[in-house]
């Protein structure tokens, strides 16, 4: 069925109860209003809007078709396609667009996330940013041998063009935090068609965007958005080219188990490590903005550090800078920490409790903080661990959580193995050679910025156009 653009603030029936209104699919024809819809609610219950849910069927025929279909709209000149991707950018941060302002946006994504309500503006200008600056990225990651954009001529010596791997990208996406959906968009810069499956936690930040590409001047097959429940995101993700996963272990393993045909690049827990090695005390604001900034929701948020001198010491420091942290509801301005709803938010500390066992609890007595309206804000918590090697080291919670173990020099880099980003506070250059010589680290960066630290044009968990694109040799034609 086809529709106009949905208007999601509320509506009044006669009987004056404030309904929440409906985020349609948009699909190629439009949009698309279905019989079947959920609830999303706030951090306390209360509904904020229905979102569609499309039938696996529908999803099928929608994916075969426009795998079939000729190259997409965004195959176009890269001075084009960048001041497309430039002007959805200025309509995302600024636009009324399916009947919210940017700060209604921003409030209701703050109420259905449980981010606090500037983390969500910052992701805002994230995802602007990084729509800005797709094409350039996207141009950082080619291949050095590779023929510009749009050349053919091969002479008998040979040549190397830099292609796709398919034509269309799904994205089965998370809620954790807004930004996440600067991630995909690079797609769109190598022409790629992108069909997003919304987390039902946030379905508002990629309604938006993809209303703001639109706006921009992207035909409406060039990217949809298709919720849907998680038996039918099997369909989505199986009817794709390629796809990117988000979410936590299980789901990662469920995606990357080898039974699906399609190539799955998974955006899983970051469990990002700190190394403070000699004094910690230059390095203590750093730390507290990796654990704590972006509301320490953010797969690339530290959640352990490992430290050469005074371990106590600084835990004891580092809990104390943590408890200064505000427990408010999410939309207001001065809320620092993130909120779930209540009984979600003890089932998180239930869970830190029974991985917590046998450590010591520097800070997060108790995490879940009533905020009496049937929500809770999650304190910060700090164990110590007397093994750098321990497991709770990989354990990632959705809150400012952190453990804390000793290191030394013997150790090398084996307790930081497996993590996104590594933080480190050293003045040997043989650490940081071995740090970047482990194939299970991602990224290095210094102490002289937080591990979130992510500007337009750098590589999250490399390039997105490591996964979609693949060097081709031409010769003689």
């Amino acid at each position: 069925m086809k529709t106009a653009p949905t208007t999601v603030g509320t509506s009044r029936p006669s009987a004056g109860a404030v309904q929440p209104a409906v985020i349609d699919a948009l699909v190629p024809e439009g949009t698309y209003r279905t019989t079947r819809r959920e609830t999303v609610r706030d951090v306390a219950g209360a509904p904020l809007v229905e979102l569609a849910q499309v039938p696996g069927l529908y999803v099928t025929r929608t994916l075969d078709r426009l795998r079939r279909s000729q190259a997409s709209s965004a195959d176009q000149s890269r001075a084009r396609l960048a001041d497309r991707l430039r002007s959805a950018g200025s309509a995302f941060t600024s636009d009324t667009l399916g009947g919210l302002t940017p700060q209604e946006h921003h409030r209701r994504v703050a109420r259905a996330t449980g981010v606090p309500v500037s983390v969500v503006r910052t992701a805002t200008t994230t995802i602007a940013e990084a729509l800005a600056n797709a094409v350039d990225t996207a141009e950082r990651a080619r291949p050095r041998a590779a023929l510009p954009r749009g050349r053919r001529h091969a002479p008998n010596s040979g040549a190397v063009l830099w292609r796709r791997r398919g034509r269309l990208f799904g994205v089965n996406a998370s809620g954790n935090h807004p930004a996440v959906h600067s991630l995909w968009l690079e797609a769109l810069a190598l022409g790629y068609r992108v069909a997003v499956r919304p987390s039902r936690r946030d379905p508002f930040t990629p309604y938006r965007l993809i209303l703001a590409l639109r706006s921009a001047g992207f035909a409406d097959e060039d990217v949809l958005l298709l919720p849907c429940d998680h038996g039918v995101a099997d369909a989505l993700i199986h009817g794709s080219d390629l796809a990117m996963v988000f979410g936590g272990d299980e789901t990662v393993d469920r995606y990357t188990g080898g039974w699906h045909r399609t190539p799955v690049l998974p955006q899983g827990p970051g469990r990002v490590k700190i190394l403070l090695t000699g004094p910690w005390e230059p390095h203590l604001d750093a730390v507290v903005d990796s654990v704590a900034g972006l509301g320490g929701v953010s797969c690339l948020n530290a959640t352990a550090v490992l430290v050469e001198q005074d371990v106590r010491g600084f835990a004891e420091a580092l809990a104390e800078r943590l408890s200064a942290l505000r427990a408010r509801p999410p939309e207001q301005v001065d809320a620092q920490l993130p909120c779930l709803p209540l009984a979600e938010a003890r089932a998180v500390e239930d869970a830190l409790r029974h991985g917590a066992a046998g450590c010591e609890t520097v800070l997060g007595d108790l995490v879940a903080h009533d905020l009496g309206d049937g929500s809770a804000a999650l304190q910060p918590a700090v164990h110590l661990l007397d093994d750098p090697m321990a497991g709770q080291l990989g354990l990632e919670l959705p809150f400012p959580c952190v453990w804390v173990a000793p290191w030394s020099m013997d150790r090398g880099a084996a307790p930081l193995r497996g993590s996104l980003v590594v933080g480190v506070s050293t003045k040997d250059p043989g650490l940081v050679n071995a740090l970047l010589a482990e194939p299970s680290i991602r990224n290095v960066y210094g102490l002289d910025r937080p591990t979130w630290w992510l500007p337009p044009g750098m590589p999250h968990d490399g390039f997105l156009a490591e996964f979609l694109m693949r060097s081709t040799a031409l010769a003689g034609t």
